[in-house]
């Protein structure tokens, strides 16, 4: 599995990628949900993106964005061995 943070490495990586491609793009805090979407993606596509992106703009004003889980190390072991071939993780000043 190859791992970008930029929108541009992302970009040029995807062109490589056989098609169709799948897309997962979770917030993080991966579970057994996950893993079957990607499980899905593999068995109907040729390649499998996944993102790892807590998105400020899903939370509303009274929930905690600072709260929320974030495992990136566990998040990108996960993807790895459930087959994702490209996983980009942008910073919140990348996006």
């Amino acid at each position: 599995m190859r791992t970008v943070h930029s929108v541009a490495d992302a970009r040029h990586a995807r062109a490589t990628l056989p098609h169709p491609i799948g897309f997962i793009p979770p917030m993080g805090a991966l579970h057994a949900g996950h893993e079957s979407l990607v499980a899905r993606a593999r068995r109907e596509c040729a390649s499998v993106i996944a993102s790892v992106f807590v998105n400020p703009l899903q939370f509303g004003p009274t929930e905690d964005l600072d709260r929320y889980p974030r495992s990136p190390e566990a998040d990108a072991a996960t993807f790895e061995k459930a087959g994702v071939d490209l996983l980009f993780m942008p910073s919140r000043e990348e996006m």
